[in-house]
């Protein structure tokens, strides 16, 4: 329930803080549940991903179910840009924030994972996004 609220306070701020990184105009929400995508531009064909994290930036953190993803990579498809929203305090107690935005997120950029049998979600195939500091990006927004 905590990853949800973070999740759903993390997109709010991708909403209230940066435009489309391509026309330049408002994104909004798309619906819960919505796949492949959380925000998109209220102008242009724009849609991405949305990931929150209350630690600095990393170069792996957690995604989301991975059968949909399987089904994009076999479809032949791209995958959606991703936003990242990190926000940590750093040593001396001030509160940090970076938005990141990731255009192009490959195939090797997504590493499957089953839970184990004792989860939740028992057994259900999950992905991390890894390798993202090698990855091309742009900060969107920073303090």
């Amino acid at each position: 329930m905590k990853n949800k609220i973070t999740g759903d306070i993390g997109e709010n701020e991708i909403v209230e803080l940066v435009p489309c990184p391509n026309c330049n105009s408002k994104l909004t929400l798309l619906p819960p549940n919505f796949p492949l995508a959380d925000v998109q531009c209220t102008r242009c064909q724009f849609r991405a991903q949305v990931k929150t994290n209350n630690n600095k930036p990393a170069d792996s953190i957690f995604g989301a179910g991975y059968d949909i993803y399987e089904k994009v990579f076999k479809a032949g498809y791209l995958l959606p840009p991703l936003f990242t929203n990190f926000k940590w305090k750093d040593k001396d107690g001030k509160e940090r924030q970076q938005i990141r935005f990731y255009p192009l997120i490959s195939k090797n950029n997504i590493k499957s994972y089953k839970l184990s049998e004792n989860a939740r979600r028992a057994n259900y195939k999950m992905f991390r996004y890894v390798g993202l500091n090698k990855q091309i990006h742009i900060i969107s927004y920073e303090k």
